[in-house]
């Protein structure tokens, strides 16, 4: 057992006998040398003797160089604009009612079987839409129907009936709606369904906030259906933010401890406001208290593309990121290129600018642009702001459709032929080519590519076409569409029949 030894009564006892021997000489011989050392002590250890022991609190500072450590005083704030939180209760309650269950009925991977999953969504608007996990309703897939309309597919031993798809959503007060899916992406695992039926309208939507001013240690609450058991609440905090999980391109997850089980999937996370800031996605089946959400901003961009596409129809800026000319003092992506025919060439977007934020969201790396450029519909018009030779521009952009690899590079400043500044990318009908698309060897150039806006997309052409002859002059390749082109007049349409699967066009395109 380890002794305990108090230091005051010893000092106490050391200053009384230090008192005693200096008062001594006053009432015997004043002279002694040793009295004006005594003095020194015993003014000394008074001084120690008055300032507060070591165990009570002193001022943040203020401590004497014999300090081992800082204590606040009694009554301090302590760390500033922190309040550490009593209880969830009140949070919870406001926000539980817009957090749902969905539930998934389809086929299974046995003829006749019927495979059941559950997941949690959040009401995102008042008359229907919930948004949740693309995984939990890709699971359940419908039929092939066959032309009448039933679900019924024909196999060698006569039909069979297969299990339609069924998405029930379940509200916290127990009220229970049918859904079809809106819109769903794997590359982000997120879906939006929409629920019909009788009382839409007036359902609990949630509010959504702003996951980019997150910071590690902020206190997040989630909520959800694991394993069955309906709204159940796990409370943590953000353990880090941009984490890549190598699972595609848009890869931008919020790690968090707040316990994510199965069945939490598509959930909502929320900050201490009461705000979405995240949707509950993944977690590591390895290790515990390691969950992720995907940030609630990403899911902005996402959403109208869902409800008007059905699917992430990505748009695209036209510009070629120079990562390797970024500057010390910033981390924006610098424009190396520009597409000719581009959005970017259209806004007028030059080699050298650096981006610095989409949409007045500010963007730190060529994936960030990526995400935030890709997460856009084609169509959409979006404010970027640039720097350039020391000033900040901002520029507006209307996006327009990924346009495929073999267009990309037909866009290309650092190459091409003729037929590009008709917007056609061709390709030799060689014999491998040729082969899988049924037509012969050299009777023509295929049209592998369109670019977006051009006079060929204007006129009607479209990728997979096959170019026999140009101002009625026959062609076999694209080496011969390219001659016949150079010899037409400057100005003066073009003419070019054009094989389109068994049938044979003339198409005129206006220079």
């Amino acid at each position: 057992m380890a002794r305990r030894v108090s230091c005051r009564p010893v000092s106490v006892r050391l200053f009384s006998l230090l008192f005693a021997v200096t008062l001594a000489p006053v009432a015997g011989a004043a002279e002694d040398p040793l009295q004006p050392w005594l003095q020194a002590r015993v003014r000394e250890h008074t001084a120690w003797f008055a300032a507060p022991p070591p165990s009570s609190p002193v001022s943040e500072g203020t401590a004497g160089g014999s300090a081992l450590w800082r204590e606040r005083p009694a009554g301090s704030a302590g760390v500033a604009n922190f309040v550490p939180p009593t209880s969830l209760a009140p949070l919870i309650r406001a926000v539980e009612a817009g957090v749902v269950n969905i539930t998934t009925v389809g086929p299974g991977a046995l003829p006749g079987a019927v495979k059941r999953s559950t997941g949690s969504g959040f009401v995102l608007t008042a008359d229907g839409l919930v948004v949740t996990n693309n995984h939990v309703v890709a699971n359940a897939q419908g039929p092939v129907v066959n032309p009448s309309g039933s679900g019924v597919t024909p196999d060698k031993g006569g039909p069979r009936e297969v299990p339609l798809q069924q998405i029930s959503v379940r509200l916290a007060d127990g009220r229970e709606f049918p859904a079809e899916v809106v819109g769903r992406d794997a590359s982000t695992d997120v879906a939006l369904l929409r629920l019909s039926g009788a009382g839409l309208g007036t359902l609990p939507a949630v509010y959504l906030g702003d996951s980019d001013v997150l910071e590690v240690g902020d206190w997040v609450v989630a909520i959800g259906n694991p394993f069955g058991l309906d709204h159940s609440v796990a409370h943590g905090m953000i353990s880090a933010k941009e984490r890549v999980l190598g699972v595609g391109q848009f890869d931008d997850f919020i790690q968090t401890d707040a316990l994510i089980n199965p069945g939490n999937s598509g959930g909502p996370l929320f900050n201490m406001r009461g705000e979405v800031i995240g949707v509950n996605t993944a977690i590591i089946s390895e290790g515990q208290g390691i969950g992720f959400a995907v940030p609630i901003n990403l899911v902005k961009d996402l959403l109208p593309n869902l409800r008007e596409n059905g699917k992430l129809e990505r748009g695209w800026l036209g510009v070629v990121i120079n990562e390797d000319g970024v500057a010390a003092t910033t981390t924006a992506p610098v424009v190396k290129d520009v597409y000719r025919g581009s959005p970017a060439a259209a806004a007028n977007i030059r080699p050298g600018d650096r981006l610095v934020a989409v949409n007045g969201r500010p963007i730190g790396s060529y994936l960030q642009l990526l995400r935030k450029v890709a997460l856009l519909a084609p169509g959409t018009e979006a404010k970027l702001t640039l720097l350039r030779e020391g000033g900040t521009q901002e520029v507006s952009v209307r996006l327009v459709a990924r346009p495929a690899q073999e267009a990309t590079e037909g866009l290309s400043n650092r190459g091409g032929s003729t037929a590009n500044d008709l917007g056609l990318v061709l390709r030799d009908l060689t014999p491998e080519v040729a082969a899988p698309l049924g037509y012969e060897a050299f009777l023509g150039a295929l049209v592998s590519g369109v670019v977006p806006r051009s006079p060929a997309e204007q006129s009607g052409l479209r990728a997979g076409d096959v170019v026999t002859e140009v101002n009625r002059r026959r062609v076999k390749d694209s080496a011969g569409v390219k001659a016949a082109l150079e010899r037409g007049s400057a100005g003066a349409s073009i003419l070019l029949r054009v094989q389109r699967g068994d049938a044979l066009q003339y198409i005129a395109i206006a220079r």
